[in-house]
């Protein structure tokens, strides 16, 4: 066994496959390059060494189980499978090594392709052929697996190196989300009908969810007095946004102690992601809003839903996972008139700071239900224009009816152009955006709306569609 070195946690397990009438330096030559590309990429990888098998290859049922064995005691470290096809390959090796193996993680196949002036029986790879093949063996034993961009293509060349990385994150995405535990601190408020979910679909996909009641939170931050701990969070607030001067410093102390305790709740609970009943129990009772806790928390990688959306919180789970970046839940909220294909999207906000991509980002009270429960309750909103670029967005939901997990993701962009109104806003280009909403309205989706900086609709729609068994809509133009 050979391993190359690692920079990450990602570590994938590579299959290089041929047949024994094919020349061995396309193997040996195909090991060196992905082997060398991973390392590149800072990957890790598990492969049988050239002592293990033929050339390091799969071609036997003796080398499948070689493979499977070898894949089997790194199960904990393999978050996907990439195979390699220097030639045609032996299919029924490559089907019986991963059937084997029962990882049950993503699987990219990749076939190297022939140059027109190499057809020679020294050089010939038929790779080309070989790929069908082994997809088709792949189909037969009911096992998912994902394409490279093109049919065929090189090892050691851009539009692989891409596929790679784009693999990476929908590995990311599978792995992230199974085993996931959600926190969910706080009822959903009575009137929020449209965030209801259903518990036993998300556990039949690997999620689990962990309840806690609202005044446990309330309870924990009244009582906490670690004035270290308090000083600190003071002083990470100020520095995380502006905070206006007519804020008291015993507002600041009141919120910093609620930031503690909602992240001790996620931490203790192992949970990756969270959800919080922030109106109107704890305004009314505690005296301050939940939202700067919420967005330290994304910020720091850990994402939070407002009104105890717990599906919203498993969309900003999984935009995290493919992006890499801190998403944000809005609702799908204002149409701009005459820009069909355009609206304002919105919330309080707890948006992370990192999404706002805004300098200007500042912590003060609500606005629509400071009027009602008063400003002097609900400090804590974090406001600013969410600044110009690409985004994606998506939303995850559980379908009683139908027994399904089901979600729509597409792209589109935030634009510059002004939004005459208070909160963290959004100003929407999303293409042919009446037939998403007509798409959305008719599948029964919730008002809540996860968005996450740059284009990674391609890798959600796979990642939950194909590997996590989602209903997914893709939303082209």
């Amino acid at each position: 066994m050979s391993k190359s070195k690692s920079v990450n946690k990602q570590t994938f397990g590579v299959i290089v496959t041929t047949r024994s009438f094919f020349p061995s330096h396309l193997v040996k030559t195909a090991r060196d390059e992905i082997t060398a590309l991973l390392d590149k990429l800072g990957f890790s990888c598990v492969i049988a060494g050239e002592s293990d098998t033929n050339l390091g290859a799969v071609l036997t049922l003796a080398e499948a189980k070689t493979c499977a064995e070898l894949f089997k005691a790194h199960r904990d470290e393999i978050s996907g499978i990439i195979v390699i096809l220097p030639n045609f390959g032996e299919e029924l090796g490559v089907a019986e090594a991963i059937d084997r193996a029962g990882l049950d993680v993503p699987i990219l196949i990749q076939a190297c392709g022939d140059d027109f002036d190499k057809l020679d029986m020294a050089n010939r790879r038929d790779a080309f052929c070989g790929k069908i093949s082994l997809c088709n063996n792949l189909y037969q034993r009911g096992i998912k697996y994902s394409l490279t961009t093109s049919h065929t293509c090189k090892i050691n060349g851009a539009e692989f190196e891409n596929d790679v990385k784009r693999f990476a994150a929908v590995c990311n995405v599978v792995n992230g989300i199974r085993g996931s535990r959600i926190a969910m601190l706080g009822a959903r408020p009575v009137a929020f009908n449209t965030v209801r979910f259903s518990e036993k679909i998300l556990q039949k996909h690997g999620v689990s969810v962990q309840t806690v009641d609202l005044s446990e939170v309330i309870s924990a931050a009244q009582r906490f007095d670690n004035a270290k701990a308090i000083a600190e969070k003071e002083a990470e607030i100020r520095a995380y946004g502006r905070v206006p001067d007519y804020i008291s410093p015993d507002k600041i102390t009141r919120q910093a102690k609620l930031c503690i305790a909602m992240e001790k709740f996620v931490d203790e609970l192992d949970c990756q992601a969270s959800s919080v009943q922030c109106w109107d129990s704890l305004e009314n009772n505690y005296g301050c809003a939940a939202c700067l806790g919420m967005s330290i928390m994304g910020e720091n990688g850990k994402p939070s839903a407002c009104e105890s959306d717990v599906t919203g919180a498993l969309s900003m789970l999984a935009a995290r996972l493919a992006a890499g970046s801190a998403p944000a839940l809005m609702d799908w909220n204002n149409n701009i008139g005459g820009e069909p294909d355009r609206c304002v999207a919105l919330h309080c906000s707890n948006f992370p700071k990192s999404f706002f991509n805004n300098p200007d980002m500042e912590i003060e009270c609500l606005d629509v239900l400071g009027s009602v429960l008063g400003k002097e309750n609900t400090f804590g909103a974090c406001k600013a224009q969410v600044a110009a670029g690409p985004m994606t967005f998506l939303r995850v939901a559980t379908d009683d009816t139908a027994g399904v997990m089901k979600m729509y993701v597409g792209e589109g962009f935030f634009e510059a152009d002004e939004v005459p109104t208070k909160g963290g806003v959004a100003y929407c280009n999303v293409p042919d955006m009446r037939e998403l909403m007509r798409y959305i309205c008719e599948n029964g989706f919730e008002h809540h709306v996860c968005f996450v900086r740059g284009h990674v609709a391609d890798i959600l729609a796979e990642a939950m569609g194909k590997y996590l068994s989602a209903r997914v809509y893709l939303h082209r133009a």
